[in-house]
């Protein structure tokens, strides 16, 4: 018990055990440490008698400092640290501030000061949520969960739409970084799964979609989004940079949500997925779980949603590019491969989030996965080998030193006979044995059995060889039946199953 707090009573108590107990005895019965009763043998006033002192036990190690240097500068900007400041005494006095020792001190004085005498802060104000009117959307990264796709690292980020009221959510997994792109699509999926349009969509300042991109371009992604929001009709905000709060329902539930993927993927038992199919199967089930807690709210909020739209508007970036003698053609510095009719044509391209379709007038020419660029400075290129294959097949020697070969290949299996061919025969028969396993899966459309048949090769130390592959999985020829007699029902079975439905 701290000495001033002893009463009268107390010390009456200790001063009459003390006549028959030791000093230690008696100050416990009292109910007060030893060293209190120490401090009454040697004062024995009462404690209503005493008058309690307030003030410095020490001198003031800032005195003099604080308002000759130290509260003008802070004046000036009040951002400066304690411990800015504190360095700045040292350039002022070096001998009166040697070390930091007073650092602890100068925090405590430039805490009091501001919370006394400081600029006036900002005031978070929690808002009632109102049914159907505010969705907020959000991107986050999702390194942390450590997913692999076929055990190689898989960077990606989620995109996270929720519903303030009902805390409805969508959750879509992004290959690229934050985009146009992968806002507009995620979102306009969330809006059709939803069954519904919030008057409000809320997101950040979106500062990484706009990074790198010129002026021109940021005016044109800003028209493009208002157009989007206004197809659906609903506003459009942005909370102010640096103030997460105000996406605060969304970013809340980014932290539970990675909390309950990396639970559901402690429950898998494995972090490694076949496909980022398979991996967004996962999220999806994982996340119409999380919504099934939300029903009665989630009706409560569709009533007030607005409708959809008849029809969707668009979420991919389009460009148009010529495809070249290479049989090819160039996006955002990645090269992807078209059918050789192509050659010299120009292709409307729409470009998603994990892929890209090309279109020569309305039809649809090509399909491809999205590459994404390399940090070691080699060329990325998206080949699908069935759009060069007949070319290939008139010039097999030119796999050898093909720019874009290690991208042919559409299986390991097939990346791994190469790389025993090439070792094992002349670069001659080396080509040409490649070139065959690669028509023979186009041809036969075979791409998958022929892996298989492939990797049991290569296990067994065998060098593929394209005809006693081909053997083995061509189909097997069936006699037809010569005769083939069909029998005609009779018309009277109509009319008694008439009869009997009637």
């Amino acid at each position: 018990m701290a000495y001033q707090s002893i009463t009268d009573q107390q010390l009456r108590l200790y001063m009459t055990d003390l006549k028959n107990h030791s000093q230690c005895t008696s100050a416990a019965r009292a109910g007060f440490s030893e060293r209190t009763a120490r401090r009454f043998d040697a004062d024995p006033t009462p404690p209503s008698q005493r008058k309690i002192v307030h003030g410095r036990t020490v001198s003031d190690p800032l005195e003099g400092y604080w308002e000759n240097d130290i509260l003008p500068v802070l004046e000036n900007d009040n951002a400066l640290q304690a411990v800015t400041l504190l360095r700045y005494l040292q350039g002022l006095h070096p001998l009166a501030f040697p070390d930091d020792r007073i650092r602890r001190t100068l925090e405590r004085r430039v805490r009091q000061w501001r919370a006394l005498k400081g600029p006036e802060r900002d005031i978070i104000f929690r808002q009632t949520p109102e049914p159907g009117y505010m969705a907020q959307s959000d991107f986050t990264q999702a390194a942390e969960l450590e997913v692999t796709i076929s055990g190689a690292p898989f960077p990606h980020l989620l995109y996270h739409f929720a519903m303030v009221y009902s805390r409805w959510e969508h959750v879509g997994v992004v290959l690229g970084g934050e985009s146009f792109t992968a806002l507009a699509e995620n979102l306009q999926h969330a809006l059709w799964s939803l069954g519904g349009v919030p008057q409000n969509h809320r997101t950040d300042s979106l500062s990484a979609a706009f990074r790198n991109l010129t002026r021109d371009e940021c005016e044109d992604i800003t028209k493009r989004y208002e157009a989007f929001v206004g197809h659906y009709g609903m506003d459009a905000s942005r909370n102010n940079r640096g103030e997460a709060h105000e996406n605060g329902a969304v970013e809340s539930q980014n932290r539970h949500l990675k909390k309950a993927i990396a639970q559901a993927l402690i429950l898998r038992g494995s972090r490694d997925f076949a496909s980022v199919a398979e991996y967004r199967r996962f999220i999806d089930i994982l996340v119409a779980r999380r919504n099934r807690q939300r029903t009665q709210a989630v009706e409560v909020e569709q009533m007030y949603l607005k409708p959809l739209p008849p029809r969707r508007t668009t979420d991919y970036t389009e460009v148009i590019v010529p495809v070249t003698r290479m049989g090819g053609f160039r996006v955002k510095s990645i090269f992807y491969s078209a059918p050789s009719q192509l050659i010299g044509q120009r292709l409307r391209i729409h470009l998603y989030d994990d892929r890209l379709d090309a279109f020569l007038g309305s039809t649809l020419v090509a399909t491809h996965p999205r590459g994404r660029g390399r940090n070691d400075g080699h060329r990325v290129h998206v080949i699908n080998y069935h759009h060069v294959i007949h070319a290939l097949k008139r010039k097999p020697q030119a796999l050898w030193s093909s720019i874009y070969r290690d991208s042919l290949f559409p299986r390991t299996e097939y990346a791994q006979a190469w790389e025993v061919l090439q070792h094992s025969l002349p670069r001659r028969d080396a080509c040409r044995r490649m070139v065959a396993l690669l028509f023979i899966a186009h041809d036969q459309a075979c791409e998958a059995e022929l892996a298989h048949l492939l990797a049991d090769d290569l296990g067994s130390g065998l060098i593929p060889d394209p005809k006693s592959l081909a053997a083995q999985i061509t189909p097997k020829h069936t006699a037809l039946p010569k005769d083939v007699v069909v029998s005609h029902p009779s018309l009277d079975s109509f009319d008694a199953l008439l009869e009997a439905r009637a």
